[in-house]
């Protein structure tokens, strides 16, 4: 009897145990949900203030930005979280989920305490140029501290999943790709025309970058630029002619039309496409290529193609906020981004890719356009400042050696030309805030001992603590007043954190994506731990933004 029962339970227990079996194993043959979108595109706009989207849409078609705008989600008061507001800081941040205080991206270009020089964000002396003889290669994302979300999806499908990235800048290309990514390709517009990469990432350019290269696609851009639409239709924007915008040597006035062919020689041959829109459409000619060469989408295994237009920072740093160059650049991305759109449509296919689309910064009216409506606005003079600096040193220390670099509104202190006089380092940096604090137009003062030991949770001073990074940052912290710049008095330019940098679009369309729109504040390190929420991968490893739960479907 005892054996009986004994048989019974083994083979009930069998039975049980295989059908936990079936149950708990999953089949291994899809990597991921049939949820997860089979492309990721994400767009970065180059200098694009969150009003773009509202100053202009009575100009826009409807397979554009409308399209993102009435099938996605719109978050209408999007902002950077951090100083300061720069190209290589803004890429890096919309796809690591956090700042420069932990990605270590402080500025395009920032004094190096160690090598006592300037270096540059993308900057790496020992890779190879591909596609280009000169250095403009010579570029990775080797001073970027922490991964991107495409670096999670590389890891997570076991780099099955393809990360590409595209910009006319290098930077905009390389750091939202990440460590990991398969290829970053940007354009050598200062040299040999083509799109190139570096060592990095590949032993030589794949047969269709040097195809594309080959084809006279970028050199049909040498042509007439004049308002897609009928210029008196144009009343978003200021007059034509006017003296904020500085135009193009060769061009008496900065006016309608611009015969690119006929300017290129004196402004630098392929470099003036890029500050056209024409930069922007040569962007997507190049982005669908890499489409169709690199099957991007084309299985259920989820890939990233981070685009970054460049074209409209140029625009905007040209001619400035408030023109008419401005508005036809943004009329026509929106074709672009519609050009694109369909194409996704037909080789993905529809409801099968997410989109996202930010900025990397805003920018501010020209200054000298806001004197003449008398807001308050104005231009640094540096000069001044750097006499009076000079004179505090030389009276308070007996030299001004103790200060070795000023940039990026941060003053770097020779700690050993400090400890070698016996001074206090601390004591040296409150002297100057002090000092500093004086002086016209500049309107706070911070030390590095201050952003290191004070906890801030609010204002400007939130913004500059989590834009410094204890090891690359200055000493001294300098804020200037709004609508103060160190620049020309023609265009615009951007840094600050203040609305007019700091306000971007954030807009996200596609698969797993809810149609709505909300006024609630969100921030840029949002966006990395989204997408990843999306696809269900790990946060980039040092992402301090919160997944938009209200976005995703």
């Amino acid at each position: 009897m005892k054996s009986t029962i004994l048989l019974f339970l083994v083979f009930a227990l069998s039975i049980s145990c295989k059908a936990q079996s079936n149950s708990i194993i999953p089949e291994q043959k899809e990597p991921r949900s049939n949820t997860s979108p089979k492309l990721v595109v994400g767009i970065v706009v180059d200098q694009m203030r969150y009003d773009y989207l509202t100053r202009f849409r009575s100009k826009y078609g409807s397979g554009g930005f409308k399209r993102m705008m009435n099938e996605g989600f719109n978050c209408k008061n999007n902002h950077f979280n951090y100083v300061p507001t720069y190209t290589g800081p803004g890429h890096a941040s919309v796809y690591t989920g956090t700042t420069p205080k932990y990605h270590g991206i402080i500025g395009n270009n920032w004094y190096d305490k160690e090598l006592k020089s300037m270096v540059y964000c993308a900057g790496d002396t020992k890779v190879q140029s591909l596609g280009t003889a000169e250095k403009s290669g010579q570029m990775s994302p080797q001073r970027m501290k922490t991964t991107t979300f495409a670096d999670e999806n590389r890891l997570f499908t076991q780099l099955r999943g393809k990360t590409i990235g595209i910009s006319i800048k290098d930077r905009g290309a390389i750091l939202p790709a990440g460590h990991s990514a398969n290829a970053a390709y940007w354009f050598d517009f200062e040299g040999s025309g083509n799109w190139i990469s570096s060592s990095f990432y590949m032993n030589d350019l794949p047969q269709w970058v040097k195809d594309f290269n080959a084809s006279d696609i970028t050199e049909s851009y040498f042509k007439v630029w004049n308002t897609l639409f009928d210029i008196n239709t144009y009343t978003e924007s200021g007059t034509d002619l006017n003296t904020f915008e500085g135009g193009f040597k060769g061009k008496e006035t900065a006016a309608f039309p611009y015969d690119l062919k006929a300017l290129k020689k004196e402004n630098g041959n392929y470099k003036i496409i890029t500050e056209s829109p024409y930069g922007n459409s040569l962007t997507t000619d190049f982005a669908l290529k890499a489409i169709d060469a690199e099957s991007l989408g084309k299985d259920d295994i989820t890939d990233v193609l981070a685009i970054s237009y460049s074209s409209t920072d140029k625009v905007g740093h040209n001619f400035g906020v408030n023109s008419k160059e401005v508005e036809d650049t943004y009329i026509r991305l929106d074709k672009d981004l519609e050009r694109l759109f369909n194409a996704l449509d037909t080789k993905v296919g529809k409801g099968e890719y997410t989109v996202f689309l930010t900025a990397d910064h805003g920018a501010i009216d020209v200054p000298s356009y806001l004197q003449t409506l008398n807001i308050p606005a104005g231009y640094l003079n540096n000069a001044q400042r750097k006499k009076k600096f000079q004179k505090f040193l030389m009276e308070t220390y007996g030299t001004n050696e103790i200060v070795e670099n000023i940039s990026n509104n941060q003053i770097f202190l020779n700690r050993g030309k400090i400890k070698a006089l016996g001074l206090n380092l601390k004591a040296v940096q409150e002297a100057i805030v002090n000092e500093q604090i004086g002086y016209a137009h500049i309107s706070k003062a911070y030390t590095a001992y201050t952003m290191r030991s004070t906890n801030f949770t609010t204002g400007i001073e939130t913004l500059l603590q989590k834009g410094f990074n204890q090891k690359r940052s200055g000493d001294v912290i300098l804020v200037n007043d709004p609508a103060y710049i160190n620049y020309s008095k023609t265009g615009s330019t951007h840094g600050s954190g203040l609305n007019y940098d700091t306000h971007v679009p954030l807009l996200f369309f596609g698969k797993g994506v809810k149609q709505g729109q909300t006024l609630e504040k969100t921030e840029i390190t949002d966006i990395a731990p989204t997408m990843s929420a999306l696809l269900g991968i790990s946060f980039p490893n040092g992402a301090i933004g919160r997944p938009l739960d209200f976005v995703l479907d």
